[in-house]
């Protein structure tokens, strides 16, 4: 089974260069990314990820408005019938993962994460089929 990631840039957030290397480094793990590309809302990655059958949502938040993006993310899915997993990385204060958590995202990747790290969560939140 691969696993198909969606990532995506929420907001008015316009820095790419991280994601971009995230995908490429999710394709080199052997999972198929979906990227949508700048400015989206929270509904149009909700709507996408359902439509491309994802099995996982990452968002990259450089703005600072993670806190009201990413839960807006899940709340989308959530209101569409969907338990697609979220996760965040990007720039992300120590005391705001608690709150993202709550919130409904399972993991947060800061700037110290290795591909190694991602790799290996995303795998861990996809049950695996026989």
């Amino acid at each position: 089974m691969t696993i198909r990631v969606l990532v995506a840039k929420v907001g008015l957030d316009g820095h790419d260069r991280g994601i971009k290397v995230v995908a490429r480094l999710l394709r080199d793990a052997g999972m198929e990314v979906v990227y949508t590309g700048l400015f989206q809302t929270p509904e149009m990655v909700a709507t996408a990820a359902i439509q491309e059958d994802v099995d996982v949502v990452g968002l990259s938040m450089l703005s600072g408005a993670h806190l009201t993006l990413a839960p807006l993310v899940v709340g989308a899915l959530r209101d569409r019938g969907s338990d697609i997993p979220v996760v965040v990385g990007g720039i992300v204060p120590n005391n705001d993962i608690d709150d993202l958590r709550e919130a409904g995202v399972v993991a947060v990747f800061g700037p110290g994460a290795s591909a190694e790290q991602i790799v290996s969560i995303i795998n861990s939140l996809v049950p695996q089929s026989l």
